[in-house]
């Protein structure tokens, strides 16, 4: 019983399945629509081209990384503790204006104590001078008493050495008052170095520190406490790694189109900067490194660290006879096209200038309206394939007798061609 219930199930499937297969066979036989298609698909793909002008450009593609054209890591020279902190993360800073000060009090203090030692050390030079001009009105009344003979030599020598005491004197009470004056220079750049402003307009892009934390100078370990990042994003660079294959083909100042994933629909313009003198290797890659420059407009929603593709463009010309690459064929290190002649398509020499990933420049071969053939024709390839197949049993190379006496066969250039290069 069980087994004639389950075979009356198969056949009314089945009878089922026959039934909406006669009336959507579309739709239930799906696999031979898509086998058709398919094959309709390929009987319609284009074996000729017509030669005509057009315009050719070839461009690479790279991508980098944005980053400030001007960066800068704020320490402080001078240690100290913050005192005031005017600034945030995003804050645009102009030129002069104050980023952080120090606290600066015992500076101040030194700074006092310096200033009454200048004071002291400028009395002691009045002394000195008085002490001086003193001695020189005795000496010159015990040179005109010793001149008469009125006093003895030993009198008229003790004069003398104490006018050149009081000259040096006078002279140690300048050099300390010298002193005392630079080392309350120093304290003065010590207090002015207290007060940090911004070299140039810039954005801040960092602040790991917070006011009432100790800071350290510059000078002290690790080159002192980063305060602040800095940075002028009104104009960026973009740093891109350039095939080798490429990058002989760029200039500097040549324009690139800029892209940014990050900011829909926003296409700008840079100028290729600067291209590295040597080669490295990145990614198992050599190339070049290249710096690309582009003026930020403050709305456009571009910043550091985003993502930029760059397109560069390296050839162009412009309505110029041009084939699809698939019409180009090689023989022998020489190129050539078939171009229709009556009936059937001869070989034409041509020669290539500018391509793309899809068409090539004809620079002599062809005037224009030509038909070329985007595969070996019918009465080409048979010939070929006989010469190989020859060659194939005999282990020999098919010769210019097997290819209908033309020397090896046609082979196409095919693709992009030379990575879409001229040759």
């Amino acid at each position: 019983m069980k087994q004639l219930l389950k075979w009356s199930l198969v056949l009314l499937a089945g009878g089922g399945l026959y039934l909406a297969a006669q009336r959507w066979p579309d739709q239930v036989l799906f696999w031979k629509g898509k086998a058709k298609a398919e094959g309709g698909a390929k009987a319609a793909r284009p074996t000729t081209a017509v030669v005509t002008p057009r315009n050719i450009s070839f461009a690479i593609s790279a991508a980098g990384e944005i980053t400030p054209a001007e960066q800068v890591s704020v320490r402080p020279e001078v240690g100290g503790r913050i005192d005031k902190l005017p600034v945030d993360i995003g804050d645009k800073v102009k030129v002069g204006d104050i980023l952080f000060t120090l606290d600066d009090r015992d500076l101040q203090t030194e700074k006092a104590q310096q200033q009454i030692e200048i004071d002291g050390s400028d009395l002691r030079v009045v002394s000195a001078r008085l002490a001086m001009e003193r001695k020189g009105l005795e000496f010159h009344r015990t040179q005109d008493l010793f001149a008469n003979k009125l006093v003895s030599q030993e009198v008229f020598d003790n004069v003398a050495n104490e006018l050149e005491t009081a000259k040096n004197g006078l002279a140690i009470a300048n050099n300390t008052l010298e002193r005392t004056k630079k080392q309350l220079q120093i304290v003065e750049d010590r207090l002015f170095k207290t007060k940090i402003v911004a070299p140039f307009d810039c954005t801040i892009l960092t602040r790991p520190v917070s006011v009432g934390q100790a800071v350290s100078g510059a000078a002290g370990v690790n080159s002192g406490t980063e305060v602040l990042t800095i940075a002028d994003l009104s104009e960026l660079i973009i740093n891109a790694h350039i095939n080798q294959a490429d990058v002989t083909r760029m200039q500097v100042n040549q324009k690139v189109q800029i892209e940014v994933e990050a900011v829909a629909g926003l296409k700008l313009f840079g100028r290729l900067d600067r291209i590295a003198p040597q080669a490295t290797i990145r990614n198992g890659i050599k190339g070049f490194a290249t710096r690309i420059i582009v003026k930020n407009d403050e709305k456009s929603g571009l910043r550091p660290g985003m993502t930029a593709n760059l397109t560069i463009p390296l050839e162009s010309a412009d309505n110029v006879l041009a084939v699809p690459l698939a019409a180009v064929f090689t023989d022998q290190g020489s190129r050539f096209t078939y171009v229709r002649q009556g009936d059937r398509f001869g070989r034409v020499p041509i020669t290539i200038g500018v391509s793309d990933y899809d068409f090539a420049e004809v620079t002599s071969g062809l005037v224009g309206g030509e038909v070329v053939s985007l595969v070996t024709p019918a009465e080409e390839a048979a010939p070929v394939e006989q010469a190989f197949g020859a060659a194939a049993k005999g282990g020999g190379k098919p010769g210019a007798k097997g290819a209908g006496g033309k020397g090896g066969s046609g082979k196409k250039e095919g693709g992009a061609g030379s990575s879409g290069r001229s040759g």
